[in-house]
């Protein structure tokens, strides 16, 4: 839960405090009502939300993840993270971990950004994959402005990502851009495989 949501909740004056006496999600989600309620201007109403805010957040993933959905099409993959894309204000990378037979195991956030540009290291990409014993990784991150065109940051990005793969023989198997459908466009997301950038790469020989 970022700045953004706790405003939506409990207004500007209330949200600041709240980030200042809880400053990271964890103690966020370890604060129970009535510690909620020392802070000004929250009230039970208000941190009866946070709390059943936190809880959804804390559920939705792993009731995903036990389901264990295939994902073997850009479509899945964009269905199973609308919900997730559309919730997040500013660009977010999500690397969505996959076994043998393209079956989802985990969903793990990877980075935050802002509203146009959002920073990937590899080893923030691959650490949760090799923990998983993952065979493949679908890249996943949205687009707040609705465009799922991938930039040229997107592509290159991509590009480094499927080298550091085949050092560490985990399959990189796409790119899914999530945004908005519109009159111009009918698809809410892009698949950077789907667009021939997976093809045009050379790998490592």
């Amino acid at each position: 839960m970022n700045l953004n949501h706790l405003i939506a909740i409990a207004g500007s004056d209330a949200a600041l405090e709240l980030f200042r006496r809880f400053p990271t999600y964890r103690a966020l989600a370890q604060a129970d009502a009535l510690k909620l309620q020392e802070t000004p201007g929250v009230g039970p109403k208000t941190a009866a939300c946070i709390r059943a805010a936190i809880g959804i957040a804390y559920e939705l993933p792993k009731e995903i993840e036990q389901e264990r959905p295939l994902c073997d099409t850009p479509e899945r993959i964009a269905e199973l993270m609308s919900a997730l894309c559309i919730a997040a204000p500013k660009e977010t990378f999500w690397a969505v971990l996959l076994d043998t037979r393209r079956r989802l195991i985990e969903i793990c956030p990877v980075s935050t950004g802002t509203l146009d540009s959002v920073f990937v290291h590899p080893r923030d990409v691959f650490r949760a994959a090799i923990a998983a014993n993952a065979s493949g990784i679908v890249l996943v991150h949205n687009h707040p402005s609705g465009d799922p065109t991938p930039s040229e940051a997107d592509i290159k990005v991509t590009r480094d990502l499927i080298r550091a793969g085949q050092l560490l023989k985990l399959e990189i198997v796409d790119h899914v851009i999530c945004g908005r459908a519109s009159t111009e466009r009918s698809r809410a997301y892009a698949s950077l495989r789907e667009l021939g950038f997976f093809y045009a790469f050379r790998p490592i020989a």
